[in-house]
């Protein structure tokens, strides 16, 4: 069964169990055993040993995932500071008499989404910490935040130069084809999912409605004041001890920008910056799972010593909250646990292999034609295996040797613009796999720092990603056969407007009938 289509039914098992249950660790764990089974020939105690040994021990004592769940807790631990100090309470009752209406709200925390561009980890678990307070006081669901947290995590990331996506993107590309960051550069304006997303956040928050799965956590919501609707009710009143009245904004904003400046630098600091290595190139050298632990915990320890200076936290407290921030992102940690073994047991059954074959056979067919096939390719493996960076890491390599010439390594002639389509359409799909995956650590984050059930937030943004997806891959059509970056970019947003107020004209219109 290795490198065929049963090394992608694990996820799906685990997928389609997660959205019927509603209950992600035990759905994950089936899909775990399933993938053993499958792998050990279903013996038992094989079974038993590889889902022990190569499974949970061999992820968790992972270095990369150590480093993220030292950051999950340090970011954890920032935001019980916060709450403590009393800054995220100032800053809610600042964000209430300026920032007037859900619109502006939704906004605002789309704006902020976009400017923490760096890391998509770092992305949700900031925005979240931030503009909870503010949505909160517009009764604006946590399933939305959740949505738009996601929305401005890998997609901006995926269209940012200097991001620890740039990075990973310009680290798997031929220099002979192209030098790394200047494909991921020409790459921008063809990433139609990542823009279009975009387009299409800020049109819904502008129209003021929503549709699907949705629409009901909104209602709910406005009307009753339930921010939840169902799964697990957290809010900050009942989690953390109440903090200081003498709070103020910059309480909240000092620390986070040192925490934004710490993180960057901690980045470029592991990427071989202050060696001598240019901005850019330590980047594109730099490892997020040392990096970002390494400039949180330096924010961190400004933190300490900041509200104790201004006496809004004593130094038994400031240790307190080091266990809250703990036990705020266990549940994050655990679904992380087990969705990067679920990863481990696909790879072990060879979905790589499974998926070159498959571009490999697409490839003979209808050039013109491979960018939406290719975009439909990553969507599925990003889907079902939960990483986007592990599927353009498995398509980048395939994708630039079809527009190449394996003899000279030169770009086939006529294909200079379908290898930056192809590629960008090898991204764009990579994000919207690992934008509405269960499975995906950033839409495990983006739950996170929303604080929202997880299975809430999967089942009602897919409507949302599923949408933006179809549009995308009509794009994707059209610019095989077309190849004009400007020409394709606006049709795109144009298909996306439209749809926006079909939408709207359909979903808006029950909404008001409900009311």
């Amino acid at each position: 069964m290795y490198g065929t289509i049963w090394a992608l039914l694990p996820p799906v098992v685990a997928i389609v169990l997660a959205l019927i249950t509603k209950e992600v660790y035990s759905s994950l764990f089936i899909g775990i055993v399933t993938g053993a089974l499958i792998y050990t020939g279903f013996s038992p105690i094989a079974t038993l040993d590889t889902v022990i040994n190569e499974g949970f021990i061999n992820s968790v004592a992972d270095a990369w995932n150590i480093g993220i769940f030292m950051f999950l807790i340090l970011l954890g631990t920032m935001v019980a500071l916060m709450n403590k100090a009393g800054g995220s309470a100032a800053f809610g009752e600042w964000a209430k008499k300026h920032v007037k209406t859900r619109a502006g709200a939704l906004l605002a925390t789309f704006l902020l989404g976009v400017l923490i561009f760096v890391d998509d980890y770092f992305n949700c678990l900031t925005v979240g910490s931030v503009m909870m307070p503010v949505t909160d006081g517009h009764k604006i669901s946590r399933a939305k935040l959740a949505y738009i947290i996601d929305a401005t995590a890998a997609p901006i990331c995926m269209i940012a130069p200097i991001s620890s996506w740039a990075a990973a993107v310009s680290g798997m590309v031929d220099e002979g084809v192209y030098s790394g960051i200047e494909l991921f550069v020409r790459a921008i304006p063809y990433n139609y999912y990542s823009l279009l997303t975009i387009v299409f956040v800020v049109g819904m928050a502008l129209m003021g409605f929503d549709y699907g799965p949705m629409a009901k956590h909104e209602r709910n919501a406005r009307e009753k004041g339930d921010l939840f609707t169902e799964g697990e009710r957290v809010t900050n009143a009942d989690n953390a001890p109440k903090g200081s009245e003498r709070g103020k904004v910059y309480d909240l904003l000092i620390p986070v920008i040192v925490l934004i400046i710490c993180c960057i630098v901690g980045m470029i600091y592991v990427g071989g910056f202050f060696e001598g290595v240019g901005f850019i190139d330590a980047f594109s050298a730099t490892d997020a799972s040392v990096g970002l632990p390494w400039g949180s915990l330096i924010a961190l320890l400004f933190a300490i010593v900041y509200y104790m200076c201004r006496r809004l936290v004593s130094f038994k407290e400031a240790m307190n909250c080091l266990t809250q921030g703990f036990i705020a992102m266990v549940p994050a940690m655990l679904i992380l646990t087990f969705a990067v073994t679920l990863k481990t047991m696909t790879g072990l059954l060879g979905a790589d292999v499974y998926v070159a074959g498959l571009m490999q056979g697409a490839s003979t067919g209808l050039t013109n034609m491979l960018p939406a096939i290719i975009f439909l390719v990553a969507c599925f493996l990003a889907f079902a295996s939960g990483t986007s960076w592990g599927t353009f890491g498995i398509l980048i390599p395939i994708v630039t040797g079809v527009f190449t010439d394996p003899a000279t390594g030169a770009i086939v002639p006529g294909a200079e613009h379908l290898i930056i389509i192809g590629v960008s359409a090898c991204l764009a799909g990579a994000v919207m796999g690992d934008h509405c995956s269960p499975i995906s650590d950033t839409t495990i984050m983006a739950s996170a720092g929303a604080q929202c059930n997880h299975i809430n937030h999967v089942s009602t943004q897919v409507p949302y990603v599923l949408t933006v997806a179809a549009i995308s891959f009509v794009t994707y059509i059209i610019a095989g056969f077309v190849q004009n970056v400007v020409i394709c970019l606006v049709i795109g947003i144009l298909l996306t407007l439209a749809t926006l107020l079909v939408l709207k004209r359909v979903f808006g219109q029950k909404t008001a009938t409900q009311q």
